[in-house]
């Protein structure tokens, strides 16, 4: 097998014929990757070769896209594909699809060359590295067909990526042991549903509690933590005693309940990732001296009841006692779904910790957004989670007939919001790290022919300051009273959630840095526009939190958000190396 000494000690010659078929016909990725010797990881090789490429101009990266054959193609069926490329398209079984299957690719391939100029490029081994299937391939395919050509074009670079780690864990004899398992468990766990085929896990209904055990089993019987306890409000809580029992703990998690048709990985991936780094600690008959306390929270998205952070809150004494009064869109309350789960309401204020008791509090996320994934980046170091404000709003103006009010007399009180969804979305392009929002739009018994007399909207603004986001809304308001004024209409506008902006703690930040550094990957800072528990952890304790690209322009909260076995066992690595360095 391969071996890093080897590729730093090569010659230009040596080292690309060494890499030879790791791109597709292309050795000048490799010749141009040997001045950056020598490499100090493997992780560290591969971002080196997706720096070349990026370097290297649309003209070669088009060159490169196209030096691909088609999946199923006339390559395949003349028996004239690499070796690399007939392994993969083997293992998909597209060498067995059925007349049917093989006519359905021959169109979708002439349907996409003819739309964007070049062969559809896809990773066929997945994400996980062992093979997609046909109906998968084909179902991506039909998705693709219908993007934007600037963003296929990058989406067939990154796929391009993902094969030549592929081919150079081959290579390499490399096998992400734990970004198997980790991911292997966020396919068990999304075996439980309420819906057939849907991911939803909503708090405390069965699929839920489901979820809560086969957590709590994992960590006893998988993971070797020392106690292990489902809490008052549904947490599961695993601890890993330091070597000194009486020691500060590590605080660590997420939440393992999903939006309604969401992803595998939201959340999840914040609980999957300690517990491996406890199985890999546990099996090596280590002790650290300290503790390492994981925690799934049971509810963080407020889906079933209007508790979001529920779990997390519960730790830092903000459990809302009128939440047990709620009821689901079944009548039930809150109260009595704890009672059905065998939670005891009473014992839910002894769940606050005393933060002097533990050393902080760092958490693991999927980064929920496309920004990592654009720039073939595997992690990224959060430095804020933005602070947030939501209002609901109505601008209310006069309802006429469309055909008989001249343009000059109407008061329509949809176009004022649409005025001020314009100006929301230039006044938040104006200032890097604020995003404004207008996600909600309604007209109350609109009709094609009358001109709206009432317009409901919603308005979400979010930045990684208090200060950024709160001139900003004040901005708004300012705006929103004056084109009312002139179109002779009317505003309310209601404060209906505002959260803190939640700063990284600076040695924490920095911890999660060099964690990454220590992997041969650059560091990349970025903010969280999504809110996570975190958020509450940090009004206890100091916090920071690593993110971990999503594939498919890390789309979340939806059925195909995605990771790979190797981004997450990067993630196990940045794990240990913080650990390491609490030692």
């Amino acid at each position: 097998m391969l071996t890093l000494d080897t590729l730093n000690a090569a010659s230009q010659a040596q080292f690309t014929e060494l890499l030879d078929g790791t791109y597709e016909h292309s050795p000048w990725i490799a010749e141009k990757a040997w001045h950056r010797r020598p490499f100090a990881s493997l992780a560290h090789l591969k971002r080196a070769l997706v720096e070349v490429l990026q370097e290297a101009g649309r003209e070669a990266q088009l060159g490169l896209i196209r030096a691909h054959p088609e999946l199923a193609g006339k390559a395949m069926v003349a028996q004239s594909l690499t070796a690399e490329s007939t392994n993969e398209q083997g293992k998909a079984g597209l060498t067995d699809c059925t007349p049917a299957e093989f006519d359905k690719l021959q169109r979708l391939n002439a349907d996409y060359n003819a739309k964007f100029g070049w062969p559809f490029i896809l990773a066929v081994r997945g994400p996980r590295g062992a093979g997609l299937n046909r109906w998968q391939i084909i179902e991506t395919f039909e998705r693709r067909l219908m993007n934007h050509p600037d963003f296929e074009f990058a989406e067939a670079l990154r796929n391009i990526h993902r094969i030549a780690e592929i081919r150079l864990n081959d290579k390499f004899g490399f096998t992400p042991t734990m970004g198997n398992l980790v991911w292997d468990w966020a396919e068990s766990l999304a075996e439980f549903s309420e819906l057939p085929d849907a991911l939803t896990v909503t708090y405390l209904t069965e699929p839920h509690r489901a979820c809560a055990a086969r957590l709590a089993e994992w960590m006893r019987e998988g993971c070797g933590f020392d106690e292990v306890t489902i809490d008052a409000v549904g947490n599961v809580v695993g601890i890993y005693h330091g070597s000194d029992p009486q020691a500060k703990r590590l605080l660590t998690g997420s939440h393992y309940d999903t939006v309604r048709n969401g992803g595998k990985y939201d959340g999840r991936l914040g609980i999957l990732v300690p517990m491996a780094c406890v199985r890999l600690l546990q099996r090596a008959g280590q002790r650290l001296p300290f503790g390492i306390e994981v925690v799934g929270f049971a509810e963080e998205e407020g889906q079933r009841y209007k508790a979001t952070f529920l779990g997390s809150g519960a730790l830092i004494g903000q459990f809302d006692w009128g939440w047990l009064d709620q009821t689901d869109a079944s009548g039930v309350s809150m109260r009595q779904a704890m009672q059905d789960a065998g939670l005891r309401t009473e014992d839910i204020a002894s769940l606050q910790r005393d933060p002097a008791r533990y050393l902080g509090f760092v958490e693991v996320h999927i980064e929920q957004g496309p920004v990592l994934d654009a720039l073939d980046l595997p992690l990224g170091v959060v430095t804020s989670i933005n602070g947030s404000v939501r209002l609901m709003g109505e601008i209310t103006g006069q309802a006429s007939h469309a055909g008989t009010t001249p343009m000059g007399q109407r008061r329509d009180a949809a176009a004022a919001v649409a005025e001020l969804l314009l100006y929301v979305e230039k006044r938040a392009a104006e200032v890097p790290d604020l995003v404004g929002t207008v996600g909600m739009l309604e007209v109350p018994n609109g009709s094609i022919n009358v001109v709206p007399g009432r317009c409901r909207f919603s308005l979400d603004i979010r930045a990684t300051t208090n200060e950024v986001r709160d001139a900003c809304l004040a901005d708004v308001r300012a705006e929103a009273q004056r084109l009312c004024e002139r179109r002779g209409v009317a505003l309310k506008l209601e404060e209906t959630l505002r959260a803190a902006a939640a700063p990284s703690a600076p040695e924490w930040q920095q911890r999660w840095e060099q964690a990454v550094q220590a992997l041969g990957l650059p560091v990349f800072r970025m903010p969280s526009g999504a809110g996570h528990d975190a958020m509450k952890l940090h009004e206890a304790m100091p916090q920071a939190m690593l993110f971990l690209r999503g594939g498919n322009a890390g789309i979340s909260h939806n059925p195909l958000e995605t990771i790979t076995n190797d981004d997450a066992e990067l993630c196990v690595q940045a794990f240990n190396q913080l650990l390491a360095q609490l030692q």
